[in-house]
This record gives structure tokens, C-alpha cells and sequence, in this order.
């Protein structure tokens, strides 16, 4: 069967399960629609807590931002495993035992305070909607590679579809829904692993495989592509490329409390019937999570090496990577790189006129080419992009020029988008068809299940915590599920058009959630449960403050509200002006002022009402919890 019928039926089953299950298990009461009823078992909630956690980030962006940063993308292994591992020791039971079913609600009860609770919904609105622009990007990818279109039209089709099972399914069907989703994105993931690491080093397990020496060569698979990297001029693959080490550490530290305060996992494990119930679910979801973050570091390598391969014949034949008979004629490059070309994620623009490709690093020396060129078109900043050109020039020359002339090469003229790594995989690696199109499927349902979970979390802030607890305490059922549902509809419109022009690769613009949460939900939530004494003033000064460094920082290097051309990254000193510190990590230290700021208002004011103090040292006994309740 051909390729493109293959993916069309594969995708099209899935579809028709999905669209099935939401159907079926449709939610009829407001319970339903926000926990699913609070009876969901918990291997059942833990498979769908990994789908929910293992979103178009992890899927189709995390091997990819591996595959190009080599070492440096472990923070995003140990940082969100990590921020799991956190919420589920620290955060999960505790919440539960509280009974109620949003994280504002928690808040506002907590710190005894309407206004706490508004401010928490902010914060809330604010990282659920950043990441929900991440997921877009994916669905961006994912369909318009499933429909060869462009990925804007992709992002199109992906919001109609999130609306439709998310609007009308709520919690209960996305729940069921997220279940067949994670057996789809599992498969697909592993399935291909497993066949590319067959290939390249008999090694059946591609964890295995990673370590293991390539198939009719002496080196270790990750020693040739150091060597292949390294010889085109490429930052060494096993070597450190996030920045300083303090920005490792930030970034790291982000994504871990970020994860743990992100409200779309966090509602999960009210779903659930009891407090053990909640462990248990958080236990299967780091069985379920592992199986894919421990396969995505030979994902992303493997993807790396077969695709210097594609491009530069020399890479397996261990010749000459300068020769001109090495670099692949555009007019024999394969089927994949013309399928990919249609969406605008891959591109070739030959510099040197041999018709040939060549693709090294180059120090970004055709970026800035094409960024002057735009600027002279658009009537941009010419003499800014200029130097940048000069700049690029220079470092060209000073690093590798006379590598690379001597070969005649005039610029990188391949640009390959980290996000099409692993959806482009077993196309690079000419795995069978049916292969492409389970990855295909598997890339839309990872990157769908997380939208939903991101828009049920909105939907219960905006409806519940906000209209309902806040300005009209006596709207029916009815109204508030409609609420719902508009809030839904809002926020679709409003991340599909930020992910058209997203502040970021998918997993990057998902790190920047993350560092939302981190700096403001997460503090609140941890003082909440651990200090009995936290007042609503401290609770609510050490949000506003944290949400503020970190959105500034965040606006002012990738412009306000995401809006490109609006950066006024210049305010604060730099690409990364606090000391090397990049927007991605920055929640790190929003989250350190919150906690002092809370912590110094707190000590001003008065502490927590004794009934507060109370109710705070019975959620630490685990027991006695009862259904979790909304009013």
C-alpha cells in the first residue's frame, strides 16, 4: 500500500477511536465533566496521566531538541521526570486529601481568600495557555506532515479537533480518550526505536543501543557522531551545549517545580476514589512516562546520525566528509526530504550553485544571510543585520573556513526544524511504511491528548474558580458547563493563533510554561501544604511577584505576549542578561521570589487563622478522604 493511503487509514482508525470514546463516555453532570466522576481506577488514570503528561513536547519535540543539543537537552529528561517524582511524593496525596478539584480552589481555601484564588486563576490562565501554544506548534507538525500541507494549515485542522472531543467530552472522556491515546504514542515511539536500533547496532533495546557499537564499525555509535559533528563544525554531541552551568542548573530546577505546580497533571489524581488510589495512579505514570523518556536519548542520537548519513555519504563509509562526490545531489535526495519540504519545516537553498547539499555548522553564517536579505525586502533594520552578517563572517573564517573552502562549500545550506526529528525518523531511516504512519498517529494523539488536558484545566479556572466562586456564586450547572466550554473555545482560538508564530520550538515554548507554574503556582501550593502559618497576604504578594519577574524576563526576550517585534530584551542587558540566565530557566528564580517575598510579608502580617492551621495539619494524615467535591 502506498505511503500516503498507509498513513491516511492508520491515522483515520485512530481518529474514529478517539472520536468514539468521547462520545461514548460523554460527560453528563458537572462532576463528570471536571474529575470524571472521581471513580476512575488507577492504572486507568495512570496511563492517562502519562498521556496527559506526555505531550507534543515530549513526543515530537524532546529527541529532536536531543538530537541537537546533544548532552545539553538532558535537562529536559531530568527536569521533568525529575518535577514528576516531586509531584508525586510532595504535592499528589496532599491534594487529594484537601477534596476539592482545582488548584485555584485549593489555593483559595487555603489561604482563606477570594482573592487568592483570582490571583491563582491568573497564573493558572497564564502557563496553561503558553503551553497550550507549545502543543499547537506540535499539532502544527504532526498534521501537516499526516496531510502534506504547510504547518500553519496543520495547526488549523488540529484546533478544530481538539474543540470538538474536548468541548464535548470534559474530564470523563478525555480521560478514556488519553488511555487509547498513550497505547497509540507508545508504540509509536518505541516501535521505531527498536527497528533503528536493530539496524544500526544489533542491539534490540535502543537504550542498550545507545552504548553500543555500530553495526561493521569498532566505535560506539555515540564516538562516530561526536567525531562526524565535531569534523562539520558542530558543538561535540556528548558535551554540554545548554550554557553555563548555572543555567543547567536553573533550567533543570524550572522544569522540575514547574511540573509539579502545572494544574492539568495535578487534577488528574482527583479522579481517583481515595488518597491510596492517588499514589498508586502517580506510581503507574512514572512506569508508563519511563518507558518513552528513557528511549527518547537514543531516539534523538540515532535521528542524528542517519540523518548526517542521508545528507553526507561518507558518514558510514568513514571517507572523506569534505569530498565533493560525498554531499548528496538535490535532484537524488529522497522521497522524505521532498515530503517534509511541503511543510515548510525543511528547506535547501544551494549557496555555492554545485547542486549539491551540504550541511554543516556553519556558525550561523546562512541564517544571518537570509535575515539580511528579509530586512532589505521587508525595509527591516538593515545596518543591524548587516553586522550580524560581518559578525557570523568572521566566526565562519576564524573557525573552520579553510575545512570548508578547500571543499568549495560557500554555507550551510540545509535547515532542518529540531521538532521533525522524530516524526521524520523512520522515514530517514526507510523503516516500512506502516511504521511512518503509526508514528504519524502517534505524534497527533501525544500532541492532542495534551491540549485537552490543558483545556479542561482552563475551562474549571474560568468557569468554576472564577465564575462561579467569584462573581455569581448562583449560576446553574447548565451555565457553568457552558462557560466552560466558550472558556474552551477561547483559549483554542487564542494558542492556535500564537502557534502560528510560536516564541519557540515546541519544547522550548513548553519550558517556558513550566517556568510560569514553577515561579508562581508552585510556591503557593508547597506553603500551602507545609507551612500551617502562610497567610493570604504572603500567598498572594509571593505569586504576583514571582508570575511578574518571570513574565518579565520571559517578554522582554521574546516579546510581549509573544508578539514578535515587541522584545525589549535590551532593558536587561542582553541575549541572556542576568548572568547567562535564558528565558527557559528563568522560572528558577522567579520561584526564589516568591518564597522570599511570601515568606517577608508573612512575617509582617498576621499568620493563618487557627482553623486554617487546623485544616492544614489534617490534610497531612492519610486518611479520611472523602470524594472530591467542587462546592
Amino acid at each position: 500500500m502506498e505511503l500516503q493511503t498507509t498513513i491516511y487509514l492508520v491515522v483515520g482508525l485512530s481518529f474514529a477511536l478517539y472520536l468514539g470514546i468521547a462520545f461514548w463516555a460523554r460527560a453528563g453532570s458537572v462532576s463528570e465533566f471536571y474529575v470524571a466522576g472521581g471513580g476512575v481506577h488507577p492504572i486507568t488514570n495512570g496511563m492517562a496521566t502519562a498521556a496527559d503528561w506526555m505531550s507534543a513536547a515530549s513526543f515530537i519535540s524532546m529527541a529532536g531538541l536531543i538530537s541537537n543539543m546533544g548532552y545539553g537537552g538532558s535537562v529536559f529528561l531530568m527536569g521533568w521526570t525529575g518535577g514528576y517524582v516531586l509531584l508525586a511524593m510532595l504535592l499528589a496525596p496532599y491534594l487529594r486529601k484537601f477534596g476539592k478539584f482545582t488548584v485555584p480552589q485549593f489555593i483559595g481555601d487555603r489561604f482563606y481568600s477570594k482573592t487568592a484564588s483570582t490571583v491563582a486563576v491568573v497564573c493558572l490562565l497564564t502557563a496553561s495557555t503558553t503551553y497550550i501554544i507549545g502543543q499547537m506548534t506540535g499539532v502544527g507538525v504532526a498534521f501537516s506532515r499526516f496531510l502534506n500541507v504547510d504547518s500553519s494549515t496543520g495547526i488549523y485542522i488540529g484546533q478544530a479537533i481538539v474543540f470538538f472531543y474536548a468541548v464535548f467530552g470534559g474530564m470523563k472522556g478525555i480521560t478514556y480518550t488519553q488511555v487509547a491515546q498513550y497505547i497509540v504514542l507508545i508504540f509509536a515511539y518505541i516501535i521505531p526505536a527498536i527497528f533503528i536500533s536493530l539496524n544500526l547496532t544489533g542491539n534490540f533495546l535502543p537504550q542498550l543501543g545507545l552504548g553500543s557499537d555500530l553495526q561493521g564499525d569498532s566505535m560506539p555509535l555515540l564516538a562516530r557522531l561526536d567525531q562526524v559533528v565535531t569534523d562539520l563544525g558542530f558543538k561535540e554531541y556528548t558535551t554540554n551545549s545548554a550554557g553555563s552551568m548555572l543555567n543547567m542548573f536553573f533550567y533543570t530546577v524550572s522544569l522540575m517545580i514547574g511540573t509539579a505546580g502545572l494544574p492539568h497533571v495535578i487534577v488528574r489524581f482527583f479522579t481517583v476514589p481515595k488518597v491510596a488510589d492517588a499514589r498508586a495512579s502517580a506510581g503507574w505514570a512514572l512506569v508508563f512516562i519511563a518507558l518513552l523518556y528513557t528511549t527518547a536519548p537514543a531516539v534523538g542520537a540515532m535521528a542524528k546520525l542517519n540523518l548526517h548519513a542521508t545528507v553526507n555519504t561518507a558518514v558510514k563509509s568513514g571517507g572523506d566528509l569534505y569530498a565533493a562526490e560525498s554531499s548528496l545531489v538535490n535532484e537524488q535526495r529522497p522521497e522524505w526530504m521532498k515530503r517534509w519540504e511541503k511543510t515548510g519545516l525543511l528547506k535547501w537553498a544551494d549557496q555555492n550553485g554545485d547542486g549539491r547539499i551540504q550541511y554543516y555548522s556553519d556558525s550561523g553564517l546562512a541564517e544571518a544571510k537570509a535575515a539580511l536579505a528579509k530586512a532589505t525586502k521587508e525595509g527591516g533594520d538593515v545596518a543591524k543585520a548587516q553586522a550580524a552578517v560581518d559578525a557570523a563572517q568572521k566566526k565562519h573564517d576564524e573557525a573552520k573556513a579553510g575545512k570548508f573552502a578547500g571543499a568549495g562549500w560557500k554555507g550551510n545550506e540545509l535547515t532542518v526544524n529540531p521538532d521533525i526529528m522524530v516524526m521524520a525518523n523512520p522515514e530517514i531511516a526507510n523503516l516500512p511504511n506502516w511504521v511512518i504512519a503509526l508514528v504519524a498517529a502517534g505524534g497527533i494523539a501525544a500532541a492532542l491528548s495534551t491540549a485537552a488536558g490543558l483545556l479542561m484545566a482552563i475551562s474549571s479556572a474560568v468557569s468554576h474558580d472564577l465564575i462561579k466562586n467569584v462573581f455569581n456564586p448562583n449560576i446553574s450547572e447548565k451555565g457553568e458547563l457552558m462557560a466552560g466550554k466558550i472558556a474552551m473555545a477561547v483559549a483554542i482560538v487564542i494558542s492556535g493563533w500564537l502557534g502560528l508564530n510560536p516564541p519557540g520550538f515546541a519544547a522550548g515554548t513548553v519550558a517556558l510554561a513550566f517556568g510560569i507554574a514553577a515561579s508562581s503556582l508552585f510556591p503557593a501550593i508547597m506553603m500551602g501544604i507545609f507551612s500551617k502559618t502562610m497567610s493570604d497576604k504572603g500567598a498572594i504578594a509571593g505569586m504576583l511577584s514571582g508570575l511578574f519577574v518571570t513574565l518579565f524576563y520571559v517578554f522582554a526576550h521574546k516579546g510581549l505576549f509573544f508578539i514578535k517585534g515587541t522584545d525589549f530584551v535590551g532593558m536587561v542587558g542582553g541575549v541572556n542578561g542576568w548572568f547567562g540566565i535564558t528565558p527557559e530557566a528563568i522560572g528558577t528564580l522567579g520561584a526564589i521570589v516568591n518564597f522570599a517575598v511570601a515568606y517577608l510579608v508573612n512575617k509582617m502580617t498576621a499568620p493563618a487563622p487557627k482553623h486554617i492551621q487546623e485544616l492544614v495539619e489534617s490534610i497531612r494524615v492519610p486518611k479520611g478522604a472523602g470524594a472530591a467535591t467542587g462546592h
